[in-house]
This record gives C-alpha cells, sequence and structure tokens, in this order.
C-alpha cells in the first residue's frame, strides 16, 4: 500500500476513535435522540455552521500544519464532519436507535445531533493521537508558536486561545447538556449554592491554568489583573457556550430568568472545566 494511503487510513482510524471517545456519552443519551427527532430544521442547520466554524477554527490553530492554506483547512473540516456522520449513522444503527423503518427525517434529525460532537472529536483525535512523527511535528510547531509570540503576534495567539476554550468547553459540556440533571439540579439549588458554583468554577479555572503545572500552561509571570482577566474570560466563554446548549436542547423555553440563570451556571461547572484543562489538553 502506498505510504499516502497507508498515511490517510491512519488519521482516518484516529479520527475515528477520537471522535468515539469524545462522544460516546452523548450517543447514548436519550435526550439526544429526543432532541433529534424534534429539531426544526433550522436548528439543526445553525448547529452544522456552528460546529463547522469550530472545526476551522481548530483546524487553523491547533489541529494542522502552520502552512497549511485556507482552502486545506475549510476541506479537511468538511471531511470530517462527513466522517462523522458516517460513524454517527452507523453506531446509531449498532445500537438500534434508528433503523429503516424510520422516517428520513427522524434519521436525518438524530444522525446531525450526534455527528456535531462526534465532528469536533474526530479532528481532536486526528490531532491528538499520533505518533512519535505527529509529536515532533507539533513540538517544532510549538516553538514557533512561543516564537511568533515573542515577536508580538499577540492578537493570534489570544484567538487561539479563546477557539479552544470553547471547543474543550464544547467537548466536556456535551455530555451533561442534553440531560434533564442540569434542570433539576437548578430547580433545587438556592442562591447561595448558585454562588458558591460560580466561585468553585473561577477557582477551578485559576487552579489548572495557573497553580497546577498543566502540561501547555504558560510560565511566563503575568500581573495579577492579567491572570484575573483570563480567568474570567475562560469563565465566560463556559457560560455562553452552556447558554447556546440549553437553548438548543430546549431548557430555556417556558422558564422563568432564574431558572435560566440557575441552569446557566449549573452547566458552566463542567463547561469551565472543558475551557480550562480540556483547552491544554487538546492544544497542540
Amino acid at each position: 500500500m502506498p505510504d499516502s494511503n497507508r498515511k490517510t487510513l491512519k488519521e482516518f482510524g484516529r479520527g475515528i476513535i477520537g471522535g468515539l471517545l469524545f462522544s460516546l456519552p452523548i450517543v447514548y443519551t436519550m435526550e439526544v435522540w429526543w432532541t433529534g427527532f424534534i429539531a426544526p430544521p433550522e436548528y439543526l442547520l445553525i448547529y452544522i455552521f456552528a460546529t463547522y466554524l469550530l472545526l476551522l477554527g481548530y483546524n487553523r490553530y491547533a489541529g494542522m500544519k502552520e502552512d497549511s492554506s485556507f482552502s486545506e483547512i475549510c476541506w479537511e473540516s468538511v471531511e470530517e464532519i462527513g466522517l462523522a456522520f458516517i460513524v454517527s449513522f452507523l453506531f446509531l444503527l449498532l445500537i438500534n436507535r434508528i433503523d429503516f423503518g424510520m422516517s428520513l427525517d427522524e434519521i436525518a434529525g438524530k444522525v446531525i445531533v450526534e455527528s456535531m460532537i462526534v465532528a469536533i472529536g474526530i479532528s481532536v483525535g486526528t490531532a491528538q493521537l499520533g505518533g512519535d512523527d505527529e509529536s515532533n511535528d507539533h513540538s517544532e510547531k510549538s516553538e514557533m508558536n512561543v516564537t511568533d509570540k515573542d515577536e508580538g503576534k499577540k492578537d493570534n495567539f489570544f484567538i487561539k486561545r479563546i477557539i479552544l476554550a470553547v471547543c474543550g468547553s464544547v467537548l466536556i459540556a456535551s455530555s451533561v447538556a442534553p440531560t434533564d440533571e442540569v434542570m433539576m439540579i437548578a430547580l433545587s439549588c438556592s442562591e447561595i449554592q448558585l454562588l458558591l458554583m460560580v466561585l468553585v468554577s473561577l477557582l477551578i479555572t485559576g487552579i489548572t491554568v495557573y497553580f497546577s503545572d498543566f502540561q501547555g500552561v504558560s510560565k511566563s509571570n503575568k500581573s495579577t489583573m492579567t491572570v484575573l482577566w483570563e480567568i474570567i474570560v475562560d469563565y465566560i466563554i463556559a457560560l455562553v457556550v452552556s447558554f447556546a446548549f440549553l437553548w438548543f436542547f430546549g431548557r430555556i423555553q417556558d422558564h422563568g430568568l432564574y431558572i435560566l440563570i440557575a441552569q446557566v451556571v449549573v452547566l458552566g461547572i463542567p463547561g469551565t472545566i472543558g475551557a480550562s484543562a480540556g483547552r491544554l489538553l487538546i492544544a497542540r
């Protein structure tokens, strides 16, 4: 087999394993199947478009080589979504969540809802589960990034940090967002408990990013205001991702403002872990 074909098959293999690794919890979640059944077409289109934008961002800043052209990044993102559709369809067929007696709309809805998280997992898996050659390439790229930052390319670094935080938050929060437990916890919590959740989320970010020596954490000395700003940015990202998930899964309709805020705060905890620790794990 030619080396190029072998390399492509290896990348597909890593992508499939990565997709399943990050998405299996929601593949087995009943609320996700139901959302796929009832979600209107415009919701599904927004879902696909938002996922494609995330894939573009991840592939641009972490998933592909620095010298990749924009057209290559676009095509890679399309391939990942296409592979995610196939993986999701086959796995839902395997666990008997779809069958050929269902309507095309129901099958398509379930596959689309499942496949978007699978697509992000495929992108991350392809980049992160590589062998020694890929690791060496990533190390060289990291050194280049440090040089770029030293040369003053702080804007690109900030954009990269935001995109990776969103991807990490999406991957971690997605396994919790569709479940009824988020609403149950929100309904049972007092204002004091919600405030404590906010403080714990901020504390998690601070410990993860600045005090735990995680791989990928910047070792440069930063001012207290810079540290606080970056912690707040990660938490805001987690809250925005949480709200987006709650909106998509129909968790904010017919509820008061307090319940909406409570749900966002509750889901913000796993979202914060993803935006901080998850961001470091999926960075290259």
